[in-house]
């Protein structure tokens, strides 16, 4: 089974989970994108993988017309049962692969994408197409879970998300993600880094992660090396591990030429 389809496997029995996280409806993340868009209320904006729908209901107050796209059906219609109830009028749901966005060249001013390039596995297909779909001096407003700089601290960050959820494909480095948004044409204007602390059970929960896998999760965290518990904050109660912590990071990055 390939990676897409094992994303759609995945968020599509458990759509539901991700509109009522309060990590994904909560979260400040989410207010610092809204604080970096420019918006002058005429914009057209695609939320690419909109997932539960929270960054599109976020700004469809404040746009002319939204757009959410996202690779599966049950995603799609959590996020516009959620959205609707909302009251949000402005906002449109289509099909869609991040990595080959169906939508014309110079299409949207604004193009936003929260905590889901983690799992797209060509990464750098996605960054060409929101660069396609963007007109000049359009807007990428960018969210997601990154791993450490250290080797190690990456490779541990990123092995516990693929256990925990086999749909998980990487994810990267800040600079990583600076690098590759540049080499594709974007302009880097401003950048945040958040902290993110995951409660353990509910964070196993919302994958459905099964008992095993959970267990695995569990020794795996307990044997880290010293440096890796310190890192990664991990809080730890009579051999149960409480919650965490992990980092995001928010860009705006602008389409040159």
């Amino acid at each position: 089974m390939d990676i897409k389809k094992d994303v759609q496997q995945q968020f599509g029995k458990n759509a539901e989970f991700y509109v009522s996280s309060t990590i994904h409806k909560e979260g400040k993340d989410l207010q610092k994108l809204l604080e970096l868009a420019s918006i002058h209320g005429q914009e057209h904006l695609l939320d690419v993988a909109t997932g539960g729908g929270h960054t599109a209901n976020a700004f469809a107050p404040f746009v002319k017309k939204v757009t959410a796209v996202d690779l599966t059906q049950e995603m799609l219609v959590a996020a516009e049962k959620f959205i609707q109830e909302n009251g949000r009028q402005n906002v449109d749901f289509v099909i869609g692969d991040a990595e080959k966005l169906p939508f014309r060249d110079d299409s949207f001013d604004i193009v936003t994408c929260r905590i889901a390039p983690h799992h797209f596995p060509n990464v750098n297909k996605f960054i060409k197409e929101v660069h396609r779909v963007l007109s000049t001096n359009g807007q990428f407003l960018l969210d997601d879970n990154v791993a450490p700089e250290e080797d190690d601290l990456d490779q541990f960050y990123n092995t516990i998300e693929k256990i925990r959820d086999y749909s998980h494909f990487r994810a990267w480095k800040k600079t990583e993600w600076l690098r590759m948004l540049e080499f594709a044409g974007f302009e880097i204007i401003e950048w945040h880094r958040f902290d993110k602390t995951f409660k353990f059970d509910p964070w196993c929960s919302r994958m459905n992660v099964l008992q095993a896998d959970k267990d695995r999760l569990t020794q795996y965290m307990l044997t880290a090396t010293q440096k890796i518990k310190d890192k990664f904050r991990i809080v730890i109660n009579e051999d149960q591990v409480i919650s965490f912590q992990g980092e995001a990071i928010v860009l705006k990055a602008i389409k040159r030429g």
